[in-house]
């Protein structure tokens, strides 16, 4: 990592939502303060003397799940622990993208620097080291339930901290584990009492995903504005629907206004709207102009109901058993990721309704029946080019998978460990479903920018009017970007994925904010 890095330092207090962006992300430093290290050191003394007695304590000196009848005696513990990692080390599938793996690392050093969870020092210290050499445990898709915390993920992170199984470089290379600390002078740890489980025990990869998945889809819902706004202009629509009387005082959702806000602000000066009574007379725009605010707002209200638990979950010390403050040791439920799972699949829904809202405007510009004077599919000379026929079937197909991924996985329980763990919250499958929604939203909402800036230039071309400040400035964003404008028929998968790369970025939302001022 690099000397000049940002630093993040983890006290005994909360982090918060831009702490784990910024090491999952942005590749910050880690400290652990004074604070959590004096917090950690007192509940392990803690643990110390209740290993020393000779009643069984779970976790300190029993097995773990439907293991936990047995007493470990202590020349075993040791090896107690470090067959907890391995056995539970269990993934298979893909690797798991990088900054899920070190957003979870993090977010269960967090954990440990709480003080309640009762391990050394020495062991959210070495996590720390690990995050500062660029080491990137392998961590496979398939392994977690989501109760009893992200068991399999967890475990090869463990095992990563043991000097065991394989780790990715600061290169990207995978390599042994033990040959990565080695260059990066991190010395293995062997692990003590309660230290494997307190590693493994967390609901910290699905919410890391969540924070991820909120900060990505915030940026979205406020693409989508732009992009609703770039088609009503394009449709020849009338912004008098998104007057503030309209929002807040009549129907007090929040998103809602915030969305029609934001609309108004990218159409303002703008010589297309307000046409819809002209030589193709309309009353009313179609659901998909006229309520756009109404669906986008509802999905942003989502995200801020999704940000909620998200904070609750980051300020939470997720173990089981605990050290209270009192210094009781005890066990509780609270690994079971039921709050942060509920969210992760309502998410998936509000990304779906919103990617299907979308798709509905750009069939729209490119159906010559319906937009009000276009060329059928945006075609340069119709029936010898297809325009952007095929591109709508690509954001349709987007729209169909994601519709299937808003299924919520949380209501999919499935029993395990000998019917101990008889119900478990599948929020590790929801969050991965989620990264799998957002990156299709975003290419949804890639498509319907290419649909609109085309049809606001042949527009323009046509001498139909001046085009609102801000969504020119889209424009210009997107054709700098390596998106083609109007013209004959040429190889559309790279026009695409640039304005995909435009969204994802942030730059189409920078480009008009230049213009409008700050978009919510």
């Amino acid at each position: 990592m690099a000397p000049d890095a940002p630093l993040v330092q983890v006290g005994k207090a909360d982090v918060t939502a831009e702490d784990v962006l910024a090491v999952a992300r942005g590749n910050a430093r880690v400290e652990i303060g004074p604070d959590a290290l004096a917090e950690m050191a007192g509940a392990r003394a803690r643990i110390d003397a209740l290993a020393a007695e000779p009643r069984p304590v779970y976790g300190v000196s029993t097995g773990f799940g439907a293991l936990a009848v047995r007493h470990i005696s202590p020349e075993l513990r040791a090896q107690l622990q470090r067959s907890l990692v391995r056995s539970h080390a269990a993934g298979m599938g893909p690797v798991v993208e990088r900054e899920v793996v070190r957003a979870l690392v993090f977010l269960r050093m967090k954990t440990l620097a709480s003080g309640r969870t009762g391990v050394r020092p020495l062991v959210a210290e070495t996590m720390a080291a690990l995050l500062n050499a660029g080491i990137t445990p392998a961590v496979r898709e398939f392994g977690s339930l989501g109760c009893s915390g992200d068991l399999a993920p967890l475990s090869h992170c463990a095992l990563a901290l043991m000097g065991e199984g394989t780790s990715f470089g600061p290169d990207g290379v995978e390599k042994d584990t033990a040959e990565l600390l080695a260059a990066a002078g991190i010395e293995p740890i062997e692990l003590l009492e309660k230290e494997g489980l307190a590693l493994i025990n967390g609901t910290d990869g699905m919410l890391g995903m969540l924070v991820m998945a909120i900060a990505d889809l915030q940026k979205l819902f406020t693409t989508a504005d732009i992009t609703a706004a770039m088609s009503l202009e394009a449709l020849l629509g009338t912004d008098k629907v998104l007057a503030p009387e309209l929002h807040a005082p009549i129907r007090p959702h929040p998103g809602q206004a915030l969305s029609a806000a934001n609309m108004l602000a990218v159409l303002r000066g703008s010589g297309l709207t307000g046409h819809h009574q002209d030589d193709a007379p309309r009353v009313q725009d179609a659901y998909s102009i006229r309520c756009a605010p109404q669906v986008a707002g509802a999905g942003r209200d989502t995200v801020a109901h999704a940000r909620t638990v998200a904070e609750r979950e980051l300020a939470a010390s997720v173990d089981n058993p605990v050290v209270l403050p009192d210094g009781r040791v005890e066990s509780n439920g609270n690994f079971h990721g039921a709050p942060v799972a509920y969210v992760l699949d309502f998410l998936a829904i509000a990304a779906a309704d919103l990617g299907s809202i979308s798709e509905r405007r750009t069939d729209r510009l490119l159906d010559k029946a319906r937009s009000h004077g276009l060329p059928a599919f945006l075609a340069d000379d119709p029936g010898v080019d297809s325009g952007l026929m095929i591109a709508q079937y690509t954001q349709a197909a987007l729209v169909s998978e994601n519709k299937r991924l808003a299924v919520p996985a949380s209501v999919d329980s499935i029993p395990s460990s000998a019917m101990q763990e008889d119900h478990v919250s599948m929020g590790w499958s929801a969050a991965r479903k989620l990264r799998q929604a957002v990156t299709n939203l975003t290419r949804v909402l890639a498509v319907e920018l290419v649909a609109s800036a085309r049809a606001l230039e042949i527009r323009a071309e046509g001498g139909s009017g001046p085009l609102a400040p801000a969504t020119a400035a889209a424009i210009a964003a997107a054709r700098e970007a390596g998106v083609g404008g109007p013209g004959r028929d040429r190889f559309l998968s790279p026009d695409l994925e640039a304005a995909a790369a435009l969204v994802e970025s942030g730059a189409l939302v920078a480009a008009v904010e230049r213009v409008t001022g700050r978009l919510a």
